[in-house]
């Protein structure tokens, strides 16, 4: 079946979905179901249009399907067995909220099914009388709620500091004065503390609710990444912290207003480093976005950016450890709060070596080496094309060319096709501290690309960076890897538009990764030795770039993946299919060595949510997503 313009059917159904009022609730329900049975000879598209985790109606579906209400009993019995049941102080500044807000979050608090906690409220000189009235019935009648009057109004950190002055618990939760937590939020982080008694923080996924309360726009977020972090406030919401790291940082900063808590998670990520910080991939906080009075956030969003900048900014300074300079700061995106850091080079940049193994081919190669010595902007590189057996008189035409630049070299390696032994032949050979893993079908797009991809690699604790890879016909071929996906691994929402922003800006910001594509692949020719290189003995062809970097991994080293490197790859266009039998059981074989040396690694990829599904070109919600039931374990 030819594949339809699912990216435009998709607008086209959002467009006609947004036309109709809330009010037609019903009738929605009443559409979606028809189209669903419409689809079921094409169960792909309905994969994609009915499983949109931006469209609320679907949303809220797939959240009846597979979030029924949580077992409360056996969360009882849980948390009665737990080692240690710690005290959790739930920090609200308030001012001038809608009484019917503020009581909502007050109760959302109050039906916890973890009992082990308190409220500790900051009512920030709101003017509205109703606040003082409803926060002192609200103190009145749980033991466990407790509240002050400020005299004077300053602002949200000061007021969230004033909160934090009446916090006695070991771990402090923030929230918002009009939002709402689910019953078993603060069991799921007692549970995840107990699991990993070190951590210093720990942050959950979360969604929205709308002008009636209903859920939409959930943010499906990665396991810890230092590095997305830095571009947009990964933690928060729910975000719970050590209290007495929290103190120790010094609580939250005024000035800092609008990137407040963005401000706070950078210098508690910097003081307990990444081991410390855990992830619940599941939604624990519900973040009020149509309050009467409306969020700092959404009023003064000038004034967040420039918060933002500095939070960053001081982060940077403050983990430079002596290098220099600073990387430049520049939106990610218009109308975003996402940031993009453009790291500089060292002066002078390292040599990096470009590795292209090639068997004939010549109009690709030579579009590929054009790009490379021609419109490339690094100054420093030399190129290594293996020849693997080529006999093509117009690739030896080329050859005697290349010769001529004295940054070519041509390496003869005849024999059976053997993508890791090609490379790790001509890694021994190469004089450069990077190596650049090049297939011969990648072309140039920017001038700029190869400076992106070494200036990220040469940061602390980086062993490896991918690029962003298209189709030639612009759709997205290469944005990451995601492990598991399929048998062993596979791209990262292949085929999606090139102007996707992806998952809350995953395809606009450099973010870590678990593998990428050897097909442009940077690496560190330090790490690459230390791990043997390429395994050209069980991984002649296939899966030898994600067993690269999953031991890259496992040494300790860091992988990224960059939006800001783009070229264009026409995708195994010399090697041809597997369509043989004999490939079909070097394939197979292939496999069977990566699930017996990976295992559970590929079970579940850190960097991508597993209530989310990344095979289609824009991420859809998982068929099957993983059960909320840590009193299970």
């Amino acid at each position: 079946m030819p594949q339809l313009p699912l990216h435009a059917l998709r607008r086209l159904w959002r467009r006609l979905w947004g036309m109709l009022p809330a009010s037609a609730l019903p009738f929605r329900l009443r559409l979606s179901g028809l189209v669903r049975r419409g689809l079921r000879l094409a169960p792909w598209l309905a994969r994609d249009i009915l499983h949109d985790p931006d469209d609320p109606v679907t949303y809220r579906a797939w959240l009846a399907r597979h979030h029924p209400p949580p077992d409360r009993a056996a969360i009882a019995a849980h948390i009665a067995a737990l080692p240690a049941r710690p005290l959790i102080s739930v920090v609200m500044p308030v001012y001038n909220a809608p009484a019917a807000h503020l009581r909502e979050a007050i109760e959302s608090v109050r039906a916890q099914l973890y009992p082990h906690w308190e409220l500790c409220i900051a009512d920030d000189a709101s003017p509205a009388p109703h606040v003082a009235r409803l926060l002192a019935e609200a103190a009145a009648g749980d033991a466990r709620i407790r509240w002050v009057r400020r005299e004077r109004n300053g602002h949200i950190s000061a007021a969230t500091n004033t909160a934090l002055g009446l916090a006695g618990g070991e771990f402090v939760a923030l929230m918002d004065h009009d939002d709402r937590l689910p019953e078993h939020a603060l069991y799921a982080v007692a549970a995840e503390l107990a699991a990993h008694p070190d951590a210093v923080l720990v942050y959950s996924d979360e969604d929205k609710l709308d002008a009636r309360g209903e859920r939409y726009g959930p943010y499906f977020k990665p396991d810890f990444d230092p590095d997305l972090l830095l571009q947009q406030n990964l933690v928060s919401h729910l975000g719970v912290f050590r209290r007495d790291v929290l103190m120790a940082v010094g609580g939250l900063r005024e000035g800092f207003e609008g990137s407040q808590d963005h401000d706070l998670a950078l210098r508690i990520a910097a003081a307990c480093g990444p081991a410390r910080i855990r992830h619940i991939p599941h939604i624990l906080y519900h973040w009020r976005q149509a309050a009467g009075a409306e969020s700092f956030s959404q009023t003064a969003l000038d004034r967040c950016a420039r918060a933002s900048h500095r939070a960053i900014t001081e982060a940077l300074e403050q983990g430079r450890q002596g290098q220099a300079p600073l990387p430049r700061l520049e939106p990610a995106l218009p109308g975003t709060s996402y940031w993009r850091l453009v790291w500089p080079l060292p002066e002078p940049a390292p040599l990096v070596s470009v590795i292209i193994p090639t068997r004939d081919g010549a109009a690709l190669l030579e579009a590929c080496v054009a790009g490379l010595l021609g419109r490339t902007d690094y100054p420093a590189i030399e190129v290594l094309i293996v020849d693997n057996g080529s006999t093509a008189p117009e690739t030896f035409a080329l050859f005697d060319r290349l010769r001529g630049d004295g940054r070519v070299r041509i390496l003869p390696a005849p024999g059976p096709f053997n993508y890791s032994a090609l490379n790790n032949r001509a890694a021994a050979e190469a004089r450069g501290s990077v190596l650049l893993l090049l297939n011969n079908d990648v072309e140039v797009i920017g001038p700029g690309w190869l400076r992106e991809m070494v200036s990220q690699l040469l940061r602390p604790g980086v062993g490896a960076v991918g690029a962003r890879l298209l189709y030639a016909d612009g759709r997205l071929q290469h944005g990451g890897v995601v492990v598991g996906q399929g048998s062993v691994a596979g791209h990262y929402l292949p085929l999606a538009e090139r102007d996707a922003t992806g998952h809350v800006g995953s395809l606009i910001l450099a973010r870590e990764v678990s593998a990428a594509t050897a097909a442009c692949l940077a690496v560190r020719r330090e790490a690459f030795a230390a791990v043997g290189g390429l395994d050209e003995a069980a991984l002649p062809v296939a899966f030898n770039d994600i067993d690269l970097c999953l031991r890259l991994g496992e040494a300790g080293w860091r992988l990224l993946w960059t939006p800001f490197a783009e070229l264009y790859h026409r995708e195994s266009a010399t090697r041809g299919e597997d369509v043989t039998l004999a490939k079909a059981r070097r394939f197979a074989g292939e496999i069977g060595h990566m699930q017996q040396r990976w295992g559970a690694r590929l079970h579940r990829d850190p960097f991508a949510n597993p209530n989310l599904d990344f095979s289609r070109p824009m991420p859809v919600l998982a068929a099957s997503p993983p059960r909320f039931s840590p009193w299970m374990g």
